[in-house]
C-alpha cells in the first residue's frame, strides 16, 4: 500500500508511539493529582509544553492544549469574537478558503448578530493583503487567515496580514495545521496573536493539539470545569496524545529547510507524471506551495471514484479534506478558486511525507493514469 494521504492523517512516529505508550499501560495518574504517579503524568505534559513551544519559537505558558486543530481553531475565533463584543467590535475577517473549523464558526457567530467578511483568493489559490487592508475596519475583533490550504497547498501571506492587524490593534488567528512541520514556524517572525495547530497531522497521535496565545493576548475558555490548562481548556488532559504530540512535534520541526527540500523535489516528480495525462491540471499555484501536496483535477471523472479506484491498486489518497469526505458538493477551494466547471468534481488531492519516496510516486502516477482511464472508459468520455 502506498499512503498518500498525510494531510488527513500521517502515520505516527516511532518517537510520538514510544512517548505515548507509558501513559497507556504503565501510569495511570491524573496530572492533577498530587501523588507519585500523577506527577509523572503532570512531568509529561510540562516537557510536552516546553517541546511544543520550542518548535514554533513561543513560551511553554503560551501553549493550551486541545483535542485538535478543530478545537483550538474555535477557542481562538469563538473567544476574539466575544471579546469584542464587549467593546462594540463585531466583524470578522477570514477567507473563503478556510478550514471548516474556521468557516462553521463564523456562521455560527453570524446568527448572532456577527458580520463576516471574506476574502476571495485569485485563480492560484493566494488571498491578497491589499483585499485584507480593505476589509479590516475599527469595529473588527479578528482576522483568521491559515497558514496554508489544506486540499491545494497555497501559502498564504500571513506575515503581511498579520502586520497589518498589529499596526490597527485587530487580534490575527492563524490555522497552523498543514503548515506544522512543512514550514519553519516562528510565531515571533509570524506575528500572529494565535495559531493553532493538530498532532496527528505531523505524525502524532489524533485526539491532540494546541493553540498558541501570545503571552497578554486574552483568551476565554471553549469548555468550563476543572480549570485545567491555567483555567483554559477544562477536562482531564489526554496525557498519552500530549506526550506524542510533543514528541512529534520534536522531530517534524527539526531540520525542515533540508526535509521541505527533498520532499519538494518528490513532489515535483509526481506533479510533473500527473500532468502527462490529457486533460488534467494542476490546481493551486506553485510558488510558494507546501512540500508534501499536489492536487490535479481530472475532466471526465469523479474524484470519489477516483479514489476508490486507487484504493483497490494500492492507493491510498483524498479527493479533496477529509472532513468533507463524502460531501457531494464540489470542493468551497477550488469554487472559490473559479476552477472550470468540468474540472471541478474530478480533483485527486495526493500529499506525502518525509518518508515518500520517488518510486512511491512513479506507482501512484501509473495508478492514477490507469484508474483514469478506466472511469473515462465507463463514462464513455471522449474529451
Amino acid at each position: 500500500m502506498i499512503y498518500l494521504d498525510n494531510a488527513a492523517s500521517a502515520p505516527v512516529l516511532e518517537c510520538a508511539r514510544a512517548a505515548a505508550e507509558p501513559f497507556l499501560w504503565e501510569c495511570c495518574g491524573n496530572p492533577s493529582s498530587v501523588h507519585t504517579e500523577g506527577r509523572r503524568a503532570a512531568l509529561a505534559l510540562i516537557e510536552a509544553r516546553e517541546k511544543c513551544a520550542r518548535a514554533i519559537g513561543a513560551s511553554p505558558e503560551e501553549i493550551v492544549f486541545t483535542s485538535g486543530g478543530t478545537e483550538s481553531d474555535n477557542m481562538a475565533v469563538r473567544s476574539a469574537a466575544l471579546l469584542g463584543l464587549r467593546s462594540g467590535k463585531k466583524r470578522i475577517v477570514t477567507t473563503e478558503i478556510e478550514h471548516p473549523a474556521v468557516l462553521e464558526c463564523c456562521k455560527f457567530l453570524e446568527d448572532w448578530g456577527f458580520e463576516v467578511k471574506y476574502l476571495g483568493v485569485n485563480g492560484s489559490g493566494y488571498v491578497s493583503p491589499e483585499q485584507a487592508a480593505e476589509l479590516i475596519t475599527p469595529d473588527t475583533a479578528l482576522v483568521s487567515v491559515m497558514t496554508a490550504n489544506n486540499e491545494v497547498g497555497t501559502v498564504q501571506p500571513v506575515r503581511e496580514i498579520a502586520s497589518l492587524c498589529r499596526e490597527r490593534g485587530v487580534l490575527f488567528h492563524t490555522d497552523a495545521v498543514q503548515a506544522a512541520g512543512m514550514l519553519p514556524l516562528d510565531v515571533g517572525e509570524l506575528g500572529c496573536d494565535m495559531l493553532s495547530v493538530s498532532a496527528h497531522k505531523l505524525g502524532g497521535i489524533r485526539g491532540a493539539g494546541l493553540l498558541y496565545c501570545r503571552r497578554g493576548t486574552p483568551l476565554l475558555p471553549l469548555i468550563y470545569g476543572g480549570g485545567q490548562e491555567n483555567g483554559l481548556r477544562s477536562g482531564t488532559e489526554n496525557t498519552a496524545a500530549i506526550a506524542a504530540m510533543g514528541a512529534a512535534m520534536e522531530h517534524a520541526c527539526a531540520d525542515i529547510p533540508v526535509k521541505s527540500a527533498r520532499m519538494a523535489a518528490v513532489r515535483d516528480r509526481l506533479i510533473s507524471l500527473l500532468l502527462e495525462i490529457p486533460h488534467s491540471r494542476l490546481n493551486g499555484g506553485m510558488s510558494p506551495r507546501l512540500c508534501g501536496n499536489v492536487n490535479v483535477s481530472f475532466a471526465g471523472v469523479e474524484g470519489e471514484s477516483l479514489v476508490l479506484g486507487l484504493d483497490l491498486r494500492g492507493v491510498c489518497a483524498s479527493s479533496g479534506s477529509a472532513c468533507a469526505s463524502g460531501d457531494e458538493r464540489p470542493s468551497h477551494v477550488l469554487s472559490a478558486m473559479n476552477t472550470p466547471r468540468e474540472l471541478l468534481k474530478g480533483s485527486l488531492r495526493l500529499t506525502l511525507s518525509e518518508f515518500t519516496t520517488i518510486s512511491d510516486v512513479e506507482q501512484a502516477a501509473v495508478a492514477v493514469r490507469d484508474t483514469v482511464e478506466t472511469l473515462r472508459e465507463l463514462r464513455v468520455w471522449t474529451g
